[in-house]
């Protein structure tokens, strides 16, 4: 079996060190540049822009996605009826049992 690009030991240890050079320094400390204000023109662009880029799904994958949820609400629903009839079967077990002794 092939191992993926860069799962090496070393390769690891590089990516580790990369990631505790870049949080070693503190963002804090350092002076953080004046933020630049965007006209309410270019915001507007740029939400027209971010939303040219969203995919919906289709009505297929949402019937598919919504049948799925159906059947898992059902079987999870199945499953916590089970088990609330074993636990409270328990309970009146031992209910019973203190109340005769």
């Amino acid at each position: 079996m092939a191992r993926k690009p860069g799962s090496a030991p070393q390769a690891m240890r590089n990516r580790a060190a990369k990631t505790a050079a870049a949080m070693s320094t503190t963002t804090a400390t350092a002076p953080q540049p004046a933020k630049k204000r965007t006209s309410p023109g270019q915001f507007l662009k740029e939400v027209r822009a971010e939303a040219r880029k969203i995919t919906w799904t289709t009505r297929r994958e949402t019937w598919i996605t919504s049948v799925m949820v159906a059947i898992m609400v059902v079987l999870a629903s199945a499953y916590f009826f089970g088990v609330d009839l074993v636990i409270s079967w328990a309970v009146s077990l031992f209910l019973k049992l203190a109340n005769a002794g």
